[in-house]
């Protein structure tokens, strides 16, 4: 249990898990750990949720995540795209999924949908907190300063969730490599203009983009050449803007009103380790990309999300802290894999005439239906695939394994209403599926000791759906399959692997 007290001057605060950064992805690692039981402290420099229109992308698995955790009913219908790009060439993002497409929502909308439903768990939000210091040995003892003075935070671990520019990866020292921004997109959302809307128009000079929603146009422009700017933190001013937009297209803007301007450039780094020791990262303190496609604060959300629960486990005393390795081994794989595939996006957005080669040709690549699926699946989440079995553990073969478990409807088998896979995740706990519908003894059996963790059901397939009948399904509480078989060898092992070897309450 979080506890509060005053020493002096100083408030002093224990918890388990400290989460430094209140953005979309320290926000979901806090639902998280709430959801597994952990009791965590957040704490964020601003008053609030940004008010800035960032990132406006939700893609496919993100939306799916939400889903799970009963979250889209509160966010409503936003608008969909099916088609999105791959460095600014056409792509159709249609996959086999409950949300397929990307969903058009603002980033200060995903912030306070977040940040109600850690409300709701009692997680402890400490805005208009600015972290000093910290030092992780036997535990996490963190300084920061809040708005009624000093105070001191006493955690088993502490997560980074502090964004790009992250003061816990500063002081941990963490190596980052990578290189820094060679190019930049310059971005403002402005009132009071009328510009034809343009999507990754490349003319002589550089490349344009612009769209208009409900009066403000957003406008990103690169002039092909020009380096990125020295800015050391600070943004563009709408001049600037408006003098290489003028430059690329010919077009006057600057009669209109910024609302919020801001560079992006090409930098491309990521961390060496996601874990160290008893600090980890997640979200754009673990890695540093161009956020083409809109996949930046997906990437984050999705760290949260495997993390999460892993660190639940591990201070609740179920998990060894071997479990939190697998969080490091998962999701640097896959942040390597999207930060590669940024890299290539950035080289056809922003290079000049050079790239027109590699563009056309990828534009007849795409249209191949193995490309576009490969390529779908990378941007939207889709494609992921974990390595989940460890040393002796053997599952049968099979397509889900390592995969996320899709959403499908269930008949239960004693009758009732028809139930969604996805429904079975809501309470963030791992899931059993028999899929043959009579219980399964001898598999009810030997999940038995780990039943406060993983819940037993024993359903059928509606007929047409892609799960199929006779198998049984072992779902982490991300929603990832980690084992499959027939009969129960073998599951003992990959409860142990996933789940640990003692009742939570022991």
């Amino acid at each position: 249990m979080t506890t509060d007290h005053q020493d002096t001057d100083t408030t002093i605060l224990d918890t388990d898990v400290l989460v430094v950064g209140a953005g979309p992805a320290g926000l979901m690692l806090a639902t998280e750990l709430r959801l597994g039981g952990a009791e965590v402290v957040v704490v964020d420099q601003r008053p609030g949720p940004t008010t800035e229109s960032r990132a406006s992308t939700l893609h496919a698995r993100t939306m799916e995540i939400l889903d799970s955790r009963g979250l889209l009913d509160e966010l409503g219908t936003p608008p969909c795209e099916p088609r999105g790009h791959f460095g600014g060439v056409p792509l159709d993002l249609t996959l086999p999924s409950s949300h397929p497409g990307q969903w058009k929502v603002a980033q200060t909308r995903t912030e306070e949908l977040l940040q109600r439903r850690a409300a709701e768990l009692r997680a402890d939000l400490r805005r208009r907190h600015q972290l000093l210091s910290l030092t992780a040995e036997d535990g996490v003892e963190a300084e920061a300063i809040g708005p009624y003075g000093p105070v001191r935070i006493r955690a088993r671990y502490l997560v980074g969730c502090d964004g790009e520019d992250s003061t816990v990866r500063r002081l941990v020292r963490a190596p980052f490599p990578g290189r820094d921004a060679a190019r930049e997109l310059l971005r403002a959302d402005v009132s009071g203009v009328e510009v034809a809307d343009r999507r990754f128009q490349r003319l002589e000079h550089g490349l344009a983009i612009a769209a208009t929603r409900e009066g403000v146009t957003r406008v990103m422009v690169h002039e092909f050449g020009r380096p990125a700017a020295e800015r050391g933190g600070a943004e563009p001013d709408f001049a600037e803007v408006t003098d290489v937009w003028k430059r690329v297209t010919g077009e006057d803007i600057s009669q209109g009103t910024p609302l919020w301007v801001n560079a992006f450039g090409d930098a491309n780094r990521q961390l060496a380790h996601y874990r160290h020791g008893r600090v980890l990262f997640a979200g754009d303190a673990a890695h540093r990309q161009m956020p083409s496609g809109g996949q930046a604060l997906n990437l984050g959300v999705q760290d949260a999300f495997n993390l999460g629960w892993k660190l639940a486990a591990v201070v609740r005393g179920s998990a060894g802290e071997d479990l939190l390795d697998t969080y490091h081994s998962e999701r640097h794989t896959v942040g390597r894999q999207v930060l590669a595939n940024i890299r290539a996006q950035v080289e056809l957005l922003l290079g000049g005439p050079e790239v027109e080669p590699a563009r056309a040709l990828l534009t007849e690549l795409v249209a191949l239906d193995g490309v576009r699926q490969h390529l779908a699946g990378m941007i939207s989440g889709l494609g992921i695939r974990y390595d989940v079995e460890g040393p002796e553990i053997h599952s049968d073969e099979h397509p889900l394994l390592g995969r996320r478990l899709p959403d499908a409807w269930l008949e239960p088998a004693e009758g009732g209403a028809r139930r969604r896979t996805t429904e079975l995740l809501r309470t963030g706990r791992g899931l059993l599926l028999s899929l043959d519908g009579d219980g399964a003894p001898a598999l009810r059996a030997t999940a038995a000791p780990w039943s406060d963790r993983v819940a037993f059901v024993a359903d059928r397939p509606a007929a047409g759906g892609p799960l199929s009948a006779g198998q049984t399904l072992l779902v982490r509480p991300d929603g990832y399959v980690a084992w499959v078989g027939s009969g129960p060898a073998g599951l003992a092992r990959a409860l142990t692997r996933w789940f640990g070897t003692l009742a939570a309450d022991d």
